[in-house]
């Protein structure tokens, strides 16, 4: 088996499959750098949101498509595609952002756990910073996490776009 018919398997429901794992796969390592403290601003929650409909989505195109229901499941890689191809410019701006080169969101504010009562909320707010979206909590080989979420929602974009193109 060749490296080809690896990453494009020859049915929807294997490409499907791919762009699910990618999706799940992405999904668990910000999950697992938020556990180990790294807080996501406001705009890096948003970036989840085309993984979070991407998963379920790409699960329903390879049911589609183990179904036969070749033109659905197209149409399915098709919204995937364009999912992650806003995805990929949200991130895009995110990473120009974190690099200075334009201005960011001014309430630039991440989630708060929900306090027990008042006094727990004030003592939060006083003694938590927000993350800011102007600065990259953590770069990897140079790469802002907006920036490897950008080059992941573009590969994962062109790679159902391309798995779209083919009829089965």
């Amino acid at each position: 088996m060749n490296l080809l018919a690896l990453a494009f398997p020859p049915t929807q429901t294997g490409r499907a499959l791919w762009i699910l794992f990618a999706a799940l796969a992405t999904l668990a390592a910000v999950w697992i750098l938020q556990a180990l403290g790294y807080r996501p601003c406001e705009l890096c929650l948003t970036e989840r949101y085309a993984f979070y409909a991407g998963a379920p989505l790409a699960a329903l195109v390879a049911f589609l498509g183990a179904r036969a229901a070749t033109g659905a499941a197209r149409a399915g890689l098709v919204l995937l595609a364009l999912a992650f191809l806003a995805n990929a410019a949200l991130a895009g701006y995110h990473a120009g952002v974190e690099y200075q080169l334009w201005p960011g969101p001014t309430a630039c504010a991440g989630a708060m756990s929900a306090p027990i009562d008042v006094n727990d909320l004030l003592k939060q707010i006083q003694t938590t910073p927000e993350p800011r979206c102007d600065e990259a909590a953590l770069r990897v080989l140079g790469l802002s996490l907006a920036g490897w979420d950008m080059a992941a929602s573009a590969a994962l974009a062109v790679y159902a776009a391309l798995a779209a193109r083919f009829a089965r």
